[in-house]
């Protein structure tokens, strides 16, 4: 008879078959079958219970990157107050007490800058209050350029004699002459400024609503004046309405309306070979237009509960109270104007002024440099809605 020799492992095997065999008083082997049986199969319902839960735990996961990546929202550009409050050297200057200074920083429409405070300040981190949509401005409706000198010098065409005609073969080609004039126009300074106590220096939220709310509102409205009305004498830009051309009513329509009298200057722009690009309204009239209602009592321009994006006619409404009630401004304003900017808007704090330093104030200013040149007049069809109704 051969013997093997046993190894620990199964000498272990042998002893717990021998105890199952008494216990149950069955055969070891399928006691030992069995048992381990039970055991895969306890193993594996374990198995899947925890990836039953794995997976339950990464679909909670996706849910809140979800909801967080909703409640930031898109990444939006930082206004002027982040930009001024964020802008290098601010801390060092608002904590120097020991000479009079100033601290500026040119502020720009678009920037990546993170939306806190930074080292000037951290505090509770609630969620984050959206800046509201900035309105259409007349701004936007002309073509910029950034020039670096005082005066802007450009050629305006004054007349188009157009000779184009067929030609016979071997005959001399016709000559069109295209007559321009030589014009110039200077740049002019638009500002305002606030005192504050020199405490707000290390408030940057409160410094950044003030540049936001009131400097930045103030530049914008004096500028959007001075693009539309400005009677061109020194420190007076040359407007877009002083320059325009005078409503001809080309329609002529029997109890046009205030839609009405608009396609009509739109018309005009069209034929004087100025397809329109924009319209300017006062706020108020256009709301008039928004409230207009057919036969059946249905808001034409959309329901009252939906959200209109200002557009006639497929053309973009810019609304400003710079423009005077029940008049108005259509035409192609890129063909028409350019805005030069000399400055881009720039905030400064300074404690020079007066006796602020003695006092613990500043001066906080916003200001630009820019020029308007209109090269078109004929592109722009200025008006009134006196003859019309709603």
């Amino acid at each position: 008879m051969q013997h093997f020799r046993t190894t620990d492992s199964a000498r272990a095997l042998l002893a717990a078959g021998q105890h199952l065999s008494r216990k149950d008083g069955g055969d070891a082997l399928d006691l030992i079958t069995r048992k381990f049986g039970e055991h895969t199969d306890e193993v594996i319902r374990r198995i899947g219970a925890f990836e039953e839960k794995q997976q339950d735990l990464a679909a909670r996961m996706v849910e809140v990157e979800q909801k967080g990546a909703r409640r930031r929202g898109p990444d939006t550009p930082a206004t002027w107050g982040q930009q001024f409050v964020h802008a290098p050297g601010l801390k060092s200057f608002a904590e120097d007490r020991s000479r009079p200074g100033r601290f500026r920083v040119d502020v720009k429409a678009v920037t990546n800058a993170p939306d806190s405070g930074g080292s000037l300040g951290m505090a509770h981190r609630d969620t984050p209050a959206l800046m509201p949509r900035q309105r259409l401005t007349v701004r936007d409706l002309l073509p910029t350029v950034s020039i670096s000198g005082n005066l802007v010098e450009y050629a305006r065409q004054v007349s188009r004699p157009t000779a184009a005609a067929t030609v016979a073969e071997g005959a001399l080609k016709p000559e069109s002459g295209l007559a321009f004039a030589l014009a110039t126009t200077p740049t002019q300074v638009i500002a305002h400024w606030i005192p504050a106590a020199r405490q707000i220096l290390n408030d940057a939220p409160q410094l950044a609503d003030i540049i936001d709310t009131e400097l930045r509102y103030g530049l914008q409205m004096a500028e959007e004046a001075q693009l539309l009305n400005g009677n061109g004498v020194s420190p007076n830009l040359s407007g877009l309405i002083p320059n325009a051309t005078a409503f001809a009513n080309p329609l002529n329509a029997a109890d046009a309306t205030f839609i009405d009298t608009l396609a009509s200057a739109i018309l005009q722009a069209a034929l004087a070979d100025f397809p329109a690009d924009g319209i300017a309204l006062h706020p108020a009239d256009w709301m008039r237009m928004r409230t207009l209602k057919d036969a059946d009592g249905r808001y034409i321009l959309g329901p009252p509960g939906q959200e209109v994006e200002p557009r006639l006619f497929g053309l973009p409404v810019a609304t400003t109270k710079a423009i005077g009630l029940g008049s108005f401004l259509v035409g192609a304003f890129r063909a028409a104007a350019t805005l030069y900017d000399r400055w881009e808007p720039m905030v400064t704090v300074a404690t020079e002024h007066d006796d602020f330093f003695t006092r613990n104030m500043v001066a906080i200013l916003a200001e630009e440099r820019i020029a308007l040149a209109v090269k078109q007049g004929a592109a722009l069809v200025s008006g009134n809605f006196q003859a019309a109704t709603l």
